[in-house]
């Protein structure tokens, strides 16, 4: 005797093609709503801009290693944009678009690339968690908060994103089996930009979605091409009503390319064929959501040209802010770990007081 006694199907969605049309006679009420795609839009474009400028800083020594989020826009602002105020963001460490969206300075964005963890205490709802650069450790952020909601009987969601590497990681599964087990209210997204660092997805598993990691725990899970904004923001809409509602957790696999190093530490050129990354651009997703603005009158060059020396002005002036931020105190190192600071640091902290210069620098 045999018997079928589960099967599953994973849904994949898209609304916007890469030449910037419509999809499909049904689509999401997004697609007709022009004025909030131009400001969100505006927020992708901004964002690269400021992913730009901040890479370049990295290359003159004025800011540490940093990760870039070239590429994975649309899937970003999708998500923060789709967030509640009151709702709990667990970022993983390039998700600026997302932040920026929910109140984030790009000055503070900057502060902790820049080695300052005063950046860490950014704008935005202070119920964000920091960044968090521990492989999918912000997952089991993500169902500690939503617990914390379901036992408080708050209509409340918790997010995280997690990378397709780190949707891998024990982390990412425990996550989901609380979400499972205890029916929260949270939403996983995985980024998959196809290279965990150096390892293509083709070699991180072989099962055809990654989507399908959520199935096994007993999320509905879908899949959605990350480079449609139309798509993410829907998707993620979909996710956190349902959670909101009651009926529990979600798992969204995006599909977008990492256009850039996996950090400024990394040469993706040794690794990856030049021909790969020419065909990704042709799918990214800022060109085919200016087409389509384009296309129904609601954009054009000028507009653009207006944008994008908007956005080089903003960025820079949040450059300015972050290097003309005065230096933390010596002393500051000591005294945000513990309520009471124990002797032995207590010592330290007053030796350093003694011996170090005051600007914070060394000897």
């Amino acid at each position: 005797m045999s018997a079928t006694i589960a099967s599953y199907k994973i849904d994949y969605y898209q609304f916007l093609s890469q030449d910037g049309r419509l999809i499909g006679e049904q689509v999401p009420a997004l697609a007709k709503n022009y004025e909030e795609l131009v400001k969100l839009y505006k927020l992708m474009t901004l964002t690269r801009t400021f992913d730009k400028k901040a890479v370049a800083l990295q290359r003159t020594g004025k800011l540490g290693t940093y990760a870039s989020c070239l590429g994975h826009e649309a899937a970003h602002v999708g998500v923060g944009s789709a967030m509640q105020e009151e709702d709990c963001f667990c970022p993983m460490y390039r998700e600026y678009g997302a932040q920026f969206y929910r109140g984030v300075k790009m000055s503070e964005v900057l502060l902790y690339w820049g080695g300052d963890e005063r950046g860490n205490d950014f704008s935005g709802p202070k119920h964000d968690f920091a960044w968090c650069v521990p492989i999918a450790t912000q997952c089991l952020h993500a169902a500690g908060a939503a617990l914390a909601y379901k036992l408080r009987d708050e209509k409340r969601v918790a997010v995280s994103i997690v990378g397709d590497g780190g949707s891998s990681k024990g982390d990412f599964l425990e996550a989901i089996n609380a979400a499972s087990a205890f029916n929260l209210p949270m939403v996983l997204v995985i980024v998959n930009n196809q290279w965990a660092i150096s390892v293509p997805r083709n070699k991180q598993n072989s099962a055809k979605t990654l989507a399908q990691k959520g199935i096994a725990g007993g999320l509905p899970s879908i899949q959605v091409d990350g480079n449609d904004l139309i798509a993410t923001r829907w998707a993620m809409e979909k996710a956190i009503e349902r959670a909101r509602e009651g009926k529990g957790a979600s798992v969204i696999e995006m599909i977008t390319y990492r256009l850039s190093d996996h950090t400024t530490a990394d040469d993706a050129r040794r690794y990856r064929p030049d021909e790969e990354v020419e065909t990704a651009w042709q799918r990214e997703p800022l060109s085919r959501l200016k087409i389509y603005l384009t296309d129904n009158g609601y954009w054009s060059e000028e507009k653009e040209q207006e944008l994008q020396e908007e956005a080089a002005r903003q960025v820079e002036a949040a450059v300015e802010e972050y290097m003309n931020t005065p230096k933390p105190t010596i002393e500051s190192m000591f005294d945000y770990m513990y309520a009471e600071t124990p002797h032995d640091l207590a010592a330290q902290r007053e030796r350093a007081l003694q011996e170090l210069p005051a600007d914070g620098g060394s000897h």
